[in-house]
């Protein structure tokens, strides 16, 4: 299955397959999202989902912590932890 990532930042949507993560395709593509660890540690991929928050895999115990952590509202996940399961779209923090 194909899904649509936008990135409000730089005005760019990929059709990309389902599953991906979104700090991949922000990497290829040349978003303004930071990254650091990769592995949902660091927090430094925050990003906020403007839309499609319901085409995003479940965050996992670890992403929760560190969004709790860095105090992030409803609309904010980690772009090394989310993969793409539908139509979404991004901005850096």
């Amino acid at each position: 299955m194909k899904a649509k990532l936008t990135f409000e930042d730089i005005g760019i949507t990929v059709n990309v397959p389902a599953g991906v993560r979104v700090i991949d395709i922000s990497e290829r593509v040349g978003s303004g999202i930071m990254y650091g660890c990769r592995e949902g540690d660091c927090g430094t991929c925050l990003m906020h989902v403007i839309k499609g928050m319901e085409n995003l895999s479940a965050p996992s115990m670890l992403e929760d912590k560190i969004l709790k952590e860095n105090m992030a509202g409803k609309n904010f996940r980690l772009a090394c932890q989310a993969q793409i399961l539908g139509d979404v779209t991004v901005a850096p923090t």
